[in-house]
């Protein structure tokens, strides 16, 4: 009796184990990806909504920092600060969006929008 509970309680974990990984596998196949191109091509100088829109909202953000010592680095090669605008410099990161082949994509997608536009889109296996 005991080894028919043991067998039973066996099956049942790897019945869990399959259903869970068929779940997972069928989210991950759900999940739009793109070619270098069609990236690049779909995202540059695009705006933040629509890459929400598209993409959904990134893992990861960050804004650019101004280095210390900036401005009076600017000021002694004769850049006039005060008169340009202030210009706004964020980093989006998404996982596992873009192929480098068929059948493998790059760990992570930074997406560089300076005011609001895309403007860099970086591609990393190394992060």
């Amino acid at each position: 009796m005991k080894t028919i509970f043991k067998h039973l309680g066996l099956a049942l974990t790897v019945a869990l184990l399959l259903s869970s990984n068929l779940n997972m596998a069928q989210a991950a196949g759900n999940k739009k990806t793109y070619t270098e191109d069609q990236f690049l091509n779909a995202f540059s100088g695009k705006s933040k909504t629509l890459v929400v829109q598209k993409l959904g909202a990134p893992f990861k953000k960050d804004a650019s920092v101004k280095p210390q010592g900036a401005s009076s680095f600017l000021t002694r090669v004769g850049a006039d600060e005060k008169g340009s605008k202030r210009v706004n410099v964020e980093m989006w990161y998404y996982k596992h969006i873009v192929n480098y082949d068929p059948s493998h994509t790059y760990k992570e997608t930074e997406i560089t929008f300076v005011n609001d536009k895309v403007m860099n889109i970086a591609f990393f296996n190394n992060r």
